[in-house]
């Protein structure tokens, strides 16, 4: 499993982000993490991929725990235990996609054994039906099939956990849907993926789990039921608000 126990993070000016944040992701399951603008999602995705450092808590990926905040000196997780990279690979909104390079390219490009990556990508390729745009660059294609090779790019890494930050964002009803078939079918890789996500539907789906951020305050959490009857005041209201939207 993917855990985070006690997360904290702070602005410079030392306002929390994270206020002793506590998660988990298992393999083959959907996590989705909701939260109003600000709340702290993002923050708490980049903080459990270790991309950023949070400034306290503990993170145990599978049998290692990663403690922070990090040793004097230390410049990176690196330091303090095994890479934990591309067993944790995130994707985020904007995509990040190379603009000169085909989307085969833009997928290819991280890996390090291109032989591995090729094959990978391949089957890839067929069960994610990218064939006619594989080939062509970011400026070429739609959001839908922009999403997808940013997605299959991550995978060619053969990550267990897999982090996504609100993929279906720009995407319409039918795109969101085609992601959603995408996600089932990661999800019976056994890879387990964390989704931050605005699409209510999409987490009532989707979602083993969903948890509920508000302030850096994980304040509840539980199946995609939790939406329908929230306990907890604060999720209350975001539902309402969601409904008059």
């Amino acid at each position: 499993m993917l855990t985070a126990t006690s997360l904290t993070k702070k602005t410079p000016d030392g306002r929390k982000i994270l206020d002793r944040a506590d998660i988990a992701l298992e393999p083959g399951k959907l996590l989705a993490l909701l939260g109003p603008s600000g709340s702290g999602k993002t923050t708490l995705m980049r903080c459990l991929s270790m991309l950023d450092a949070p400034d306290g808590g503990d993170i145990q990926l599978d049998s290692h725990v990663y403690s922070f905040p990090l040793p004097a000196g230390a410049e990176g997780v690196e330091s303090i235990g095994p890479k934990p990279w591309p067993r944790v690979t995130a994707v985020f909104q904007q995509l990040f996609l190379w603009p000169h390079l085909t989307l085969r390219e833009n997928c290819l490009l991280p890996c390090k054994d291109r032989a591995a990556g090729e094959a990978a990508l391949e089957e890839l390729v067929k069960q994610f039906g990218m064939a006619d745009f594989i080939d062509r660059f970011p400026n070429e294609t739609s959001g839908g099939q922009r999403q997808r090779a940013a997605i299959a790019r991550a995978l060619v890494l053969n990550p267990t956990y897999l982090l996504l930050d609100e993929i279906t964002s720009a995407l319409d009803i039918e795109q969101t849907a085609k992601v959603l078939q995408l996600l089932e079918l990661v999800k019976a890789k056994g890879i387990g993926i964390l989704l931050i996500t605005h699409h209510m539907g999409f987490a009532r789906k989707a979602a083993d789990t969903v948890v509920f951020i508000d302030e850096g305050k994980i304040v509840e959490s539980g199946p995609a039921g939790i939406l329908d009857k929230p306990k907890n005041k604060r999720l209350k209201e975001f539902m309402a608000a969601v409904k008059l939207a």
